[in-house]
C-alpha cells in the first residue's frame, strides 16, 4: 500500500509574553538605576601594563590633580554618612539629616570642611563646575588644619564599624602632577601606618594583554 503523507504544519512561537517580560525588566532597571555624577576633578592617569581591578566596596579614593588639589571619596554610601558624623563631631560643625543624606550621594569632594555645607546644598551640576572646589587642606599630619588626615581616619573608623574590615586606599593622580604633591598624600597615609595602597593607572595600549 502507498504510504500516507501527513501534511506538515509550520511551527510558530508566540513571543508576546517574552517581549512583555523584557520590557518590564528594562523598565525596572531604568527606574532603579542612579545616574553617576561627573567627576569634579578629572585627571589623566599615567599609563601602565598592570591589570588589577579596583575593589567595588570598602575603598577610599584620593584624587590629586590640577596643581596639587586633593579630593577624597568613599565608595560605600553608609560609610560616607558615618564618616561625616565623625567629622562633624571632630570639627564641631553640625549637619542636618537632609545634608547627611545628600552627602551620602556625593562620590568625591574637595573643599575645606567649613565650606562643605555650601557644597552639599548645591545642585549636582553646580558642584562639578571647574574651579569651584579648591581641594581638601593637606598640612601637618597631626593638626586640625590637615583635614585630609582626619577625613581618611574617619573613613577608616566608619568602615571598621560598619563592615568590620579595613578600608583599602587608592590614589588617583594626574600624569602631569609633580611628585611632591603625591608625596604629601603618601605621608598622610604613612602617618596612620597605612603603608599598603594602590595607584590607579590607565591600561597602556598594545601591552599587557
Amino acid at each position: 500500500m502507498p504510504r500516507v503523507k501527513v501534511k506538515r504544519a509550520s511551527t510558530t512561537i508566540d513571543m508576546t509574553a517574552m517581549c512583555d517580560v523584557s520590557f518590564l525588566l528594562l523598565t525596572f532597571f531604568i527606574l532603579t538605576a542612579t545616574a553617576r555624577e561627573p567627576e569634579p576633578l578629572p585627571v589623566d592617569t599615567p599609563a601602565s601594563v598592570t591589570q588589577v581591578k579596583v575593589p567595588d566596596d570598602d575603598l577610599g579614593l584620593i584624587t590629586v590633580g590640577d596643581g596639587g588639589k586633593v579630593f577624597f571619596g568613599v565608595v560605600n554610601r553608609n560609610a560616607r554618612s558615618r564618616m561625616l558624623e565623625l567629622m562633624s563631631e571632630k570639627y564641631s560643625i553640625p549637619f542636618t539629616p537632609e545634608e547627611k543624606a545628600k552627602f551620602s550621594t556625593m562620590e568625591t569632594f574637595g573643599v575645606p570642611i567649613g565650606n562643605l555645607k555650601q557644597l552639599i546644598n548645591m545642585g549636582p551640576n553646580d558642584r562639578v563646575k571647574p574651579g569651584l572646589q579648591p581641594g581638601i587642606p593637606v598640612d601637618s599630619t597631626d593638626a586640625l588644619s590637615n583635614e585630609l588626615f582626619h577625613w581618611i581616619y574617619s573613613a577608616r573608623v566608619a568602615t571598621k564599624e560598619l563592615k568590620n574590615t579595613e578600608m583599602r586606599v587608592s590614589i588617583k593622580g594626574d600624569a602631569e602632577e609633580k611628585y611632591p604633591e603625591i608625596k604629601k598624600v603618601i605621608d598622610v597615609l604613612q602617618s596612620q601606618k597605612v603603608n599598603k595602597f594602590s595607584l590607579i593607572t590607565s591600561l597602556r595600549a598594545g601591552e599587557g594583554m
